[in-house]
């Protein structure tokens, strides 16, 4: 009997969003990339599916000693679903701007301190250039 699974996960590959389509059997696992442009909506993504399924260009199998994922805690898959949809920034936007202005103060300060260290390093390189000549000089 032959067992098979299927996938197909949409994501933003900026500027496209992009559809992975995964095929697994008992060759191998198959993948075909597929690009969508603007963002499908779920009754596009299936009619797309069915129309030209037959005609996708899979990757050659790829097999390996996989093991099945085991089957997650459904209260952990709706923490996860929440924490997914959550919105990604902490605090308002304010807090947000504060915290992206902290940020690039930072990298500015390290910049000036990294130039600071090369501009002391080359004095002293030079200082003792310029003794190293006056002591070969002599008198």
């Amino acid at each position: 009997m032959c067992v098979s699974k299927a996938s197909l996960t949409v994501y933003f590959e900026p500027p496209f969003w992009v559809g992975l389509y995964q095929r697994e059997d008992e060759d191998g696992c198959r993948v075909c990339k597929v690009t969508f442009g603007r963002e499908p909506r779920d009754q596009e993504v299936f009619e797309w599916l069915n129309r030209s399924h037959r005609r996708l260009r899979f990757s050659p199998p790829v097999t390996g000693a996989q093991k099945a994922a085991p089957v997650p805690n459904p209260k952990r898959l709706l923490r996860e679903a929440r924490k997914a949809v959550r919105p990604v920034g902490k605090g308002t936007k304010a807090q947000q701007a504060l915290q992206l202005q902290r940020e690039q103060h930072k990298a500015q300060r390290q910049a000036d301190s990294k130039e600071r260290r090369e501009a002391e390093r080359e004095r002293k390189l030079a200082l003792r250039q310029e003794k190293r000549r006056q002591k070969h000089r002599g008198h």
